[in-house]
């Protein structure tokens, strides 16, 4: 499996409720590759934000159906992950957003 950082953890997730979760749980939301495990996304957070992650939680999002006039197709299938850090710490480059 990858073991760099930046290919775990692809991308920041910034919605009503992550930012929610963010404020009341300090939790953080982002897209991840579909092989990456709880161990290595939360490795891959300590890495690259320098932070210590208390607990991670995954899901799967299943593709949605999209139309196109007659044509039909499906938007992949990918994984989320919601890390939560320790108390006290905090990832700066999401506290403005």
């Amino acid at each position: 499996m990858k073991t760099d950082p930046r290919q775990i953890i692809k991308l920041h997730l910034t919605t009503e409720r992550s930012t929610r979760l963010r404020e009341l749980n300090n939790e953080y939301v982002f897209e991840v590759d579909k092989k990456a495990n709880k161990h290595m996304i939360k490795e891959a957070a300590e890495t690259l934000f320098k932070v210590k992650v208390e607990q991670v939680r995954t899901m799967i999002v299943p593709g949605k159906t999209k139309r196109m006039g007659r044509n039909e197709g499906k938007t992949p299938t990918w994984k989320k992950a919601v890390v939560r850090l320790k108390k006290g710490e905090v990832i700066s480059m999401f506290e403005n957003v």
